[in-house]
Parts: structure tokens; C-alpha cells; sequence
């Protein structure tokens, strides 16, 4: 993976972890897609935004469990890490190809894919 300056990491982070609260235009499934194609950096880039969104989905949940809400999906302390962004997305768009069009968001596959990985009991 190339080093990006951390200014572009920290932006990139903050992106999705912002789309992930509903808070801005989520990127879609063509344009993350586009981000990776035509992007020198598009496929670094791209992981960034996944584990952003990841992350902003994850203290979402965990909020919800804190206002003694059913949360959309729960950890239990399994494991869920960064890295794990990509293929819970690669994952879900895979296994339920049919459900998902080009210019829905990101978000939405990330969050299928961190319920059905992580049901809560």
C-alpha cells in the first residue's frame, strides 16, 4: 500500500465516517468504483472511505446499545478491525448480487454486511 500524506488519510476517515452518520451524500457503489479505476491512489483511497464507514456504523451501534435501543448489529467481542473493511463489502456485494444497483451507497452494503455478520443474540 502506497504512504499517503496523513492530511489525506485523517480527510478520507472523517468522509466516511460522517457518510456513515447520515450526516453528507454517501458515496455510491459506482462511484467508490470509479474512485478505485481512475485514482492514482483510487484503490488506498477507497479502503480509507470502507473502514471510515465501517467505523462511523460501529459507534452508530454502539450509541444505540447506550440509549437502550436495539442496535443494528453487535460486536459481543468478536473480533472487527479495520482491515476487515473490505472484504465485509466485497463480501456482502458478492453473496447478494442481485439486491444491490450501481448508484446505492456504499453505506448500505457495509451495514447488510456488519448485520448479518454480527447478529445480535
Amino acid at each position: 500500500m502506497s504512504m499517503l500524506p496523513l492530511r489525506s488519510i485523517r480527510c478520507l476517515l472523517l468522509l466516511g465516517l460522517v457518510a456513515a452518520g447520515g450526516a453528507c451524500q454517501a458515496m455510491s457503489i459506482r462511484e467508490l468504483r470509479l474512485l478505485e479505476a481512475n485514482e492514482k491512489d483510487g484503490k488506498t483511497y477507497a479502503n480509507y472511505y470502507l473502514v471510515g464507514v465501517v467505523e462511523g456504523l460501529r459507534e452508530a451501534s454502539e450509541a444505540e446499545q447506550r440509549a437502550g435501543q436495539k442496535p443494528l448489529f453487535c460486536v459481543n467481542g468478536r473480533r472487527l478491525e479495520p482491515a476487515m473493511a473490505r472484504a465485509l463489502y466485497q463480501t456482502e456485494l458478492a453473496r447478494n448480487a442481485d439486491s444491490y444497483e450501481a448508484d446505492m451507497p456504499v453505506q448500505l452494503v457495509i451495514s447488510a454486511a456488519l448485520s448479518n455478520s454480527y447478529r445480535c443474540l
